[in-house]
């Protein structure tokens, strides 16, 4: 669909609006295209009025949203409230014309959480604050009852946070083989074997370096988590030097939670538990995403449904208080039957942690470059609604959410714990609420201050073999670090 606007450039608000009502469609803004929106915003005083003209297989309609700007308490919440406008005009328009009502109804944020919190912290009742997700944004009933929730966890996180607390995450760039819907920077440990070892020396010196400057600036480590990649694919000995040295030089005694994924079933070892246990470990992630073998051959995984009951059996007898099991919704091969089942089984191995996530086709996945047939939004839309209740009946709860673009059917990830066992890394990073510090490949470094309302991002470089050789680099990232708490 081309593209084209008046007044304003908010591309990613209009293009996941887009992606909702149309997701066959992708945005283009140059040349000649079937379908076009012409999204225009203009200023009458203090109001700002969006206008959405829509031009789809021969049909047409129109979309108007208002918004008073004269309340706006900074340039920040003008902006908001203008794209929240042109938000609106795109939903009335194509609703419209296709007589769809998306699950998120006119929300397109990565964090419908983050919305409801506001209303609550404004004074709004739970009541109040679901009859604004109704009635202005169009929510749909199923998909309320999972943000209120989830916003009320982000609010009791956020009463919880200490000044000096931070987060701390390290990245492991390298899984055993590379799944077909993943498009992160990880590595085949087939093809990237010789990697691990310089890699592991350039963490360690990168961990030293900022373990330094967390103490130079009085900050202390609140939350742990390591993930990837896959953590687990390194040796029992790797894990051991790497977290004995982030022990040593972190002060992770006030941590609330330290967490590792030992995502992949085939890492999964007692030797590399006991590894874990010994080191502090207290909350682990096994990411079978499906129980079904036909999926899992699909996906490209080299393990079976028995070889997750196996390494299930050794997380049991390791004796870990918190583990958590991730899933996905619209996998290849996939059936909104075999997704029931393998939810059932899940939630049968007793964990206190289940995520449930939606397919994401994003860019440089092999689903999308080979072009592979995966479920459709209706059966997507199965999967998720047999989830909440059977989730519910086995006594979880949703307590964080967020959404991603190319999201099958645009509808979300959802964590869901039973009492006691809620991740707070997880919610410091999807609501914002706290520093991340990321060491290393591709680690994005969120500095956030609360009382500024500010956040600023430091990426690490992306790729093992350009980490390993750019220590500068780190230097310039921990520099900007710095500068932030100082100011």
């Amino acid at each position: 669909m081309r593209l084209t606007f008046e007044g304003h450039d908010y591309r990613y608000a209009v293009e996941q609006s887009l992606l909702a009502f149309f997701p066959g469609e992708r945005p283009v803004y140059e040349g000649e295209a079937p379908c076009t929106a012409a999204v225009r915003l203009a200023m009458e005083g203090e109001t700002a009025c969006a206008v959405t003209e829509l031009a789809v297989d021969g049909k047409t309609s129109r979309g108007e949203a208002r918004t008073d700007l004269s309340g706006a308490k900074d340039d920040y919440e003008r902006e908001r409230r203008k794209q929240r406008a042109v938000k609106l005009s795109f939903f009335e328009a194509a609703r419209s014309l296709t007589g769809i009502t998306p699950a998120w109804g006119a929300l397109t944020g990565i964090r419908p959480a983050k919305l409801a919190a506001g209303l609550l912290e404004e004074g709004k009742s739970e009541a109040e604050a679901d009859a604004v997700l109704r009635d202005v944004y169009f929510v749909s009933d199923s998909r309320r009852k999972l943000c209120l929730p989830c916003a009320k966890a982000g609010l009791e996180a956020r009463r919880d946070l200490q000044e000096d607390g931070i987060s701390l995450y390290v990245g492991i760039p390298f899984c055993p083989t590379r799944c077909a819907y993943c498009s992160f920077v990880s590595n085949s440990v087939e093809k990237s074997f010789h990697l691990v070892e310089p890699y592991l020396e350039a963490l360690l010196a990168e961990a030293d370096s900022a373990a330094d400057m967390v103490r130079e600036l009085g900050l202390r480590v609140r939350s742990f988590y390591m993930g990837g990649g896959t953590p687990t694919t390194l040796s029992a000995e790797q894990m051991d030097r790497l977290l004995g040295r982030l022990n040593e030089k972190f002060d992770l005694a006030g941590a609330i939670e330290r967490t590792v994924e030992a995502g992949r079933p085939d890492t999964i070892t007692a030797e590399k538990l006991a590894v874990l246990k010994r080191n502090g470990v207290d909350r682990i992630s096994v990411n079978p995403q499906s129980m079904d073998d036909r999926v899992l051959a699909a996906i490209g995984r080299r393990h079976s449904g028995d070889d997750i009951r196996a390494a299930m059996e050794l997380v049991r007898g390791a004796g870990f208080p918190h583990v958590n099991m991730d899933l996905i919704a619209g996998l290849p091969e996939d059936t909104p039957e075999r997704f029931r089942r393998t939810l059932d089984e899940v939630i049968a191995f007793g964990t206190d942690n289940i995520t449930v996530h939606t397919l994401s086709l994003k860019k440089g996945s092999r689903i999308t470059l080979e072009g592979t047939r995966i479920p459709t939004v209706e059966e997507v839309a199965a999967m998720l609604d047999y989830a909440a209740p059977a989730l519910e009946a086995a006594g979880f709860a949703p307590y964080y959410l967020y959404r991603q673009k190319y999201m099958s059917g645009s509808f979300e990830n959802v964590g869901w714990c039973r009492p006691g066992g809620t991740g707070w890394y997880n919610i410091y990073i999807m609501e914002e609420l706290q520093t991340i510090l990321s060491l290393g490949a591709g680690g994005s470094t969120k500095l956030v201050d609360p009382a500024q309302n500010r956040i600023e991002r430091v990426f690490n470089l992306k790729y093992p073999q350009e980490y390993i050789q750019r220590p500068e680099k780190i230097a310039a990232n921990q520099a900007a670090f710095r500068a932030f708490y100082k100011k």
